[in-house]
């Protein structure tokens, strides 16, 4: 039995609240979720399984629960999966696809399985389903498919196909005392609760996360949809204009010198095992940090690097709206049209009259300026294209705060293969 300092505030410890929608829920449903909680805690055995799929039956749910370390047995005996279309849909065109392939559609978007699909997967595992008795029925609306989803994902991985992430990394942050490190750091996240601060306040929806690297953070945002990507990257100009101010006020060594490098791709998400229980916080990694590592690693001091990516994006606000693949490009040109919102921010005492954000490019030969690609090769002997970024803030009766370096500064950074984009 767990002990009842478990719950934080009648709720279990293992939510962080992404959505708003656990502190809506009366105190019947908070007694069904703390149920819902206990019983997965008791099938996860502190880390040992996963909780994959679930289905709604009449005294409960049924779930899926497999060895972490079956998964990777799983992927290495199964190359490839047939019929996979018959289970996902259209997320899974062609009659035969990876094994890898499989375990993504499993663990991306919902986990609610029927009852059929459920006993499919677990005969591929060769498992069995098993049966969850709550002492509610699912059926009386207190929990609705979203939260009992949100709960297990606690108890799991998922897979992000889109996420955009920033890294912040700290310049010559090894060179610095402890104690410097330390007060840098202590900066680097005081920033960024200002900027989330400031957003909330402006009613701009960001649920941000944060991972240390060491010297510096990966920071996201909970909400992966084409808005919170979008919010992130007016999240960035935010933490890296709080920043500035701070080092034009602050003396010795308080406050850091950034390389910022920002990225849009797919990573895992989960949750790791703090003592007997799952943290409350989430932890990515996948191709996305690996890209930004890679790409941080070639900022100059003070620099922004954008990633050479593709993702989606609606044409318009109706519900009903279609999703356009964009290159970076296009998607710091759509990021234009939101940067109004942040007008009327205050920062150090001045609000912000206008934001300018672009990628960075020579001019040619009719004046008018192209986006400049570029090219780095990391230790891997593995190329990457990046494009260089600016920001640039206007405040009312205050200085203009200019983010990133310019086109010609690019030259001195280890970034050496120029291509016009």
């Amino acid at each position: 039995m767990r002990k009842k300092a478990r719950d934080l505030g009648g709720l279990p410890p293992s939510f962080t609240d992404t959505s708003g929608a656990i502190t809506k829920l009366n105190e019947h449903a908070r007694t069904n979720l703390r149920h819902l909680d206990d019983g997965l805690h008791q099938h996860w055995c502190l880390g040992r399984n996963i909780i994959l799929n679930w289905c709604p039956r009449e005294t409960g749910l049924d779930v899926l629960v497999v060895p972490h370390y079956l998964i990777a047995t799983f992927l290495a005996t199964h190359p490839s999966i047939p019929d996979q279309e018959s289970l996902f849909g259209a997320n899974a065109p062609g009659a035969r696809r990876s094994g890898e392939t499989f375990v993504r559609n499993l663990i991306t978007g919902t986990r609610q399985a029927s009852p059929e699909t459920l006993e499919r997967i677990a005969q591929l595992f060769q498992l069995e389903a098993t049966h969850i008795k709550l002492p509610f029925p699912l059926n009386d609306g207190s929990l609705d498919a979203g939260l009992i989803d949100e709960i297990i994902r606690r108890y799991s991985f998922s897979y992000v196909e889109n996420r955009a992430v920033a890294l912040f990394d700290i310049s010559e942050f090894s060179l610095y005392e402890p104690f410097d490190q330390m007060t840098q750091l202590n900066s680097l996240a005081y920033s960024a609760n200002s900027a989330h601060s400031k957003m909330l306040n402006k009613k701009i929806t960001i649920d941000f996360a944060r991972s240390t690297t060491g010297d510096g953070f990966y920071i996201w945002n909970r909400d992966s949809s084409i808005k919170g990507n979008m919010n992130l990257y007016h999240f960035m100009h935010l933490i890296l204009a709080d920043n500035a101010i701070a080092r034009s006020k602050s003396k010795g060594n308080t406050t850091p010198v950034l390389k910022t490098a920002f990225h849009i791709g797919s990573d895992y998400e989960f949750y790791q095992a703090e003592g007997l229980h799952p943290t409350m916080y989430n932890y990515i990694v996948g191709d996305v940090t690996i890209e930004l590592a890679r790409i941080v690693d070639y900022a100059l001091p003070g620099q922004i690097l954008v990633g050479n990516f593709k993702t989606k994006i609606a044409d318009s606000d109706r519900p009903d709206a279609k999703l356009l693949g964009i290159d970076t490009v296009s998607f710091i040109d759509r990021l234009q049209g939101s940067l109004s919102k942040l007008r009327g921010i205050e920062l150090s005492g001045e609000k912000i009259e206008s934001i300018k954000c672009y990628l960075t490019g020579r001019r040619g030969k009719d004046g008018r300026f192209k986006i400049s690609k570029y090219q780095i090769t990391d230790k891997h002997a593995i190329t990457r294209n990046v494009y260089n970024a600016k920001i640039n803030i206007y405040r009312a009766g205050g200085e203009p705060i200019f983010l990133g370096i310019q086109e010609k500064d690019v030259a001195h950074s280890r970034i050496v293969n120029h291509a016009p984009g």
